[in-house]
């Protein structure tokens, strides 16, 4: 004889069905584009593949030796180190300063200062990466033309055309990019700073400077740290960035990682998946480990929080 279930089971079998049926729709696409073509990479790195034929020739760790000795691979992953150590400084502390400016009541029209920073953090990369093709074109850009006006210059400036300021210049436009989500960031981390400290540091008769030193500071050193590796994972994610901008170019001084797989993989006169796909797993393990830095940087941080 087989005994009903309780009316509370049910209740609760039937609300783990409908849990399961609303994830379905995400579980299927997060494993179709995302979980299925990371075991394909690893797959595919061990072949030697077009991408375009039907049978592949398994050739073992032979893609990962010649990945490793060629001096374009590591010359594209010094690219990714370089734009990382110079955009991840420039973008946290630029942003801290700003915060603390507009965190401040005094501040006026700070809420719309907040919103205008924040407005490029909503706008399609690729789309910023094309415009700003236009706006730093050396004949008619506006950058030149108030280069020009100014007097600065008396020939335009060809900033993504020549190898000495591209990459400058495709760092510039990701913190700005960038700039507003590292601001909001700051902004919570600002906000946990309890107001009756500030009032009795001034009843001390401390001033800005100092309140700023031995108070805000000193209580921002965990999200000093999450934030810090927050930023320098998403700066190891700029490919479409570059690519609209200067394509890797010119002569390779912006191919970072990314674009380096991206040229292997697509845009070869004879494409190498398997190659691709083998620089692809070797740069997936750095942001591993990158991620794995982060995860221990951030319970160091809690750790840290709760003891102060």
């Amino acid at each position: 004889m087989t005994l009903a279930l309780p009316s509370a089971s049910k209740a609760r079998a039937r609300g783990t069905g409908y849990v399961w049926l609303f994830l379905a729709p995400t579980v299927l696409l997060y494993g179709a584009f995302t979980v299925y073509p990371i075991i394909g990479s690893y797959a595919y790195s061990l072949t030697d593949w077009n991408g375009f034929d039907t049978s592949r020739t398994f050739i073992g760790v032979a893609n990962y030796r010649e990945v490793l000795a060629d001096p374009m691979f590591w010359s594209s992953f010094r690219l990714t180190l370089t734009f990382m150590v110079c955009a991840v400084p420039l973008q946290v502390l630029v942003t801290l300063l700003v915060a603390i400016l507009l965190n401040s009541p005094r501040m006026p029209l700070r809420k719309l200062f907040r919103t205008a920073l924040f407005l490029p953090v909503v706008t399609t990369t690729a789309i910023v990466g094309v415009v700003m093709q236009f706006v730093f074109d050396p004949a008619s850009g506006p950058v030149n033309l108030a280069l020009r006006e100014a007097g600065l210059v008396t020939d335009g400036i060809d900033f993504l055309g020549q190898s000495s300021t591209a990459l400058g210049t495709t760092i510039a436009v990701y913190v700005w990019k960038w700039f507003g989500i590292t601001l909001v960031y700051w902004l919570a981390a600002l906000q946990t700073v309890p107001n009756e400290v500030y009032e009795a540091a001034r009843l001390d008769g401390a001033g800005a400077p100092a309140i700023l030193r031995h108070i805000t500071m000193p209580l921002l050193k965990p999200f000093l740290v999450i934030i810090t590796l927050l930023s320098i994972e998403a700066s190891l994610q700029v490919f479409d960035l570059v690519l609209t901008m200067t394509g890797g170019g010119p002569f390779y001084s912006t191919e970072v990682i990314e674009v380096y797989i991206y040229r292997w993989a697509f845009a070869a006169t004879i494409p190498r998946l398997g190659y691709a796909s083998a620089a692809a797993v070797l740069f997936g393990l750095f942001v591993c480990l990158v991620g794995l830095l982060q995860l221990l940087a951030v319970r160091a941080a809690r750790r840290t929080r709760r003891a102060a």
